[in-house]
């Protein structure tokens, strides 16, 4: 009696398993047969809004349907959580706040084609082209800000998805001098680049919100593209 015992619990424990797996979205499935992880299982302080699940962004749509929860590769996730680790160490108030990590290349499509009328050049420097994938079509690269622990994000001086100078890291001189962004806001887009590097990410010049876990060309050496 005790075997079957063991043995109705081990089968109850797999049949919970096994219905959990496939009340996820099918798009969280397939990131999870690929590796990717949760971010918030890697650090649960960590603080989720994945934007393209809401309308609050520069298509103004729902492009991710049921997927609402950040995936990441196993290494970025722990840098990740290396960053959240610096962060909460020198601001204790303070939480990272994810807006856009792991994205599926069909979702990369939808962005693409939302900027028809953008000069092509111009139109790669905010959207990866779906051909050649973005880092974050490979779970590397994540979109964030720094928040409050009630989920209050800081003033960076654009909102996310900002399409313009105001949002480049790479000409916050000029743009203080020209009193276009405070010190204030300065200061809080140095808050977030200084976990990020701590944590190992590179930042780029052009958008203050992204970070990169390894470059394009590593990452797909190493990874395959989630569609």
């Amino acid at each position: 009696m005790r075997h079957i015992s063991v043995f109705t619990i081990i089968l109850s424990l797999v049949y919970s398993f096994a219905l959990s797996l496939f009340a996820q979205p099918k798009v969280e499935q397939a990131m999870i047969k690929q590796g990717l992880v949760d971010v918030q299982k890697v650090d649960p302080s960590i603080l989720v809004e994945l934007k393209y699940s809401t309308t609050d962004n520069f298509v103004g749509k729902d492009v991710y349907d049921d997927l609402t929860r950040a995936y990441m590769q196993p290494m970025a996730a722990r840098k990740l959580a290396a960053a959240s680790k610096y962060l909460q160490d020198h601001h204790p108030e303070l939480r990272l706040l994810v807006y856009d990590a792991a994205r599926p290349r069909t979702a990369q499509w939808k962005l693409w084609n939302a900027l028809p009328n953008m000069p092509e050049r111009e139109r790669q420097t905010y959207v990866a082209d779906p051909r050649k994938g973005s880092i974050h079509n490979y779970g590397c690269a994540v979109d964030l800000t720094v928040a409050t622990k009630e989920g209050k994000p800081l003033d960076m001086g654009t909102k996310y998805d900002f399409f313009g100078v105001l949002a480049y890291p790479s000409r916050e001189d000029e743009l203080l001098q020209s009193g276009k962004l405070t010190q204030k806001q300065i200061d809080n887009r140095h808050i977030l680049r200084t976990a990020m590097r701590e944590g190992g990410f590179s930042s780029i010049e052009y958008e203050w919100w992204h970070f990169n876990a390894l470059s394009r060309e590593k990452a797909k050496m190493a990874f395959r593209i989630v569609d």
